[in-house]
């Protein structure tokens, strides 16, 4: 179809250059002839009164410009390139908008090899994580699942942190292991300092905790791979494998696709930026997206399964200590989803969680 379309466009083109030519050659004539009939009336407005001599030479003029204002405008049209039709995966142009200078809150945020690694295989009896409740893409339809009631990422401020959990005395020392799997850029885009209305936006740094419900690799086989259409197009910024790895997919400076349709209430009221108008608003662009890989008892719609590793858990409270952002500004894709489908992280306990957050220094916090 696509082809035949082209094919179409093609011959049209081919046609209006060959009539365009004909009209210019035949008006290349028409206005030697007006010249020709000028040069004869000349010899002839001797013979009149002042009067009428200006008036046939005012005449004659405005004829013979407008005669060479007609071939110059035809030899621009026929200047332009005709030969490359517009593809149909083109996208129209969006707002003219300007990436943010700073990206405040991701400084701490440690580097590694920006080569791209070979993409992962994916595990045969994992769910794609384009398909599970955690992987959000921007344009994607809910799923049918019933959502569970949104319960907050951090405790309540009067709660005691037990320290229990806490099985390492040096948490500080702690070191998790860095890979590096660069999403294919068709998977994510620029921050923006304005939306698409031109209006400025500011907001502060969020940090959305999903789970990839397959496995890390599946995850990262969908984000390395490109995709034209847009309702495909998703990603997180890092993945915590099982064993606590740290995958990082995106650059933080970068705005990551990882949840669509989302709002994040703060104290200052809903938060949320649109930056593009076929897609509701999101809080992609000032959100940091981490993602735990899901246990293999989880790669399903269950509303939960046996929850994630204490590896999981160190690597988490380490990569959120080397940002600035407090821990009222981390939430979860289940707290800021609008589709009423989204339910992960399942099985997250807030409590261990911030437990060791705590327990490491965090010395970009007040920055």
């Amino acid at each position: 179809m696509k082809f035949n379309l082209r094919l179409q466009v093609t011959r049209l083109i081919t046609i209006g250059k060959a009539q365009l030519q004909s009209i210019q050659t035949s008006l290349g004539k028409s206005v030697q002839s007006c010249f020709r009939f000028i040069k004869l009336q000349l010899s002839a407005v001797t013979k009149l009164s002042p009067q009428s001599t200006l008036l046939r030479l005012l005449a004659l003029l405005a004829a013979a410009l407008m005669a060479v204002l007609a071939i110059g405008g035809l030899q621009t049209i026929a200047q332009v390139n005709w030969s490359d039709p517009v593809s149909e995966n083109s996208k129209s142009p969006q707002p003219a908008q300007s990436p943010t200078q700073s990206q405040q809150g991701w400084a701490g945020l440690p580097t590694v090899p920006s080569s791209p690694s070979a993409p992962a295989q994916s595990n045969a009896t994992s769910k794609p994580a384009a398909k599970a409740p955690a992987a959000t893409v921007k344009g994607a339809k809910p799923q049918t699942s019933t959502a569970v009631p949104s319960q907050p990422a951090a405790p309540e401020a009067t709660s005691p942190v037990p320290t229990a959990v806490l099985t390492h005395s040096s948490l500080s020392t702690y070191a998790p292991r860095l890979e590096s799997a660069p999403a294919h850029p068709s998977n994510y885009g620029e921050r923006y300092a304005k939306d698409i209305f031109g209006k400025p936006v500011s907001n502060a740094p969020l940090i959305v905790l999903h789970e990839t419900v397959g496995s890390a690799d599946s995850a990262i086989n969908t984000f390395q791979t490109p995709h034209t259409d847009e309702n495909l197009q998703s990603s997180y910024h890092s993945i915590i494998r099982l064993d606590g790895t740290i995958v990082y997919i995106v650059p933080p400076e970068k705005r990551a696709f990882g949840a669509g349709n989302s709002v994040f209430k703060s104290s200052k009221g809903a938060e949320a930026v649109r930056t593009h108008r076929q897609f509701p608003p999101s809080v992609n662009n000032f959100a940091y997206h981490i993602s735990l890989e899901t246990p293999s008892d989880g790669y399903n719609d269950a509303p939960s399964h046996s929850g994630y590793t204490e590896a999981q858990y160190r690597s988490l409270a380490w990569l959120v200590a080397h940002t600035s952002v407090s821990d009222d500004r981390v939430t979860t894709h289940r707290a800021i989803d609008q589709s009423g489908s989204r339910m992960d992280p399942r099985s997250f306990d807030a409590q261990k969680f911030y437990s060791y957050l705590r327990s490491m220094p965090r010395p970009y916090l007040n920055q």
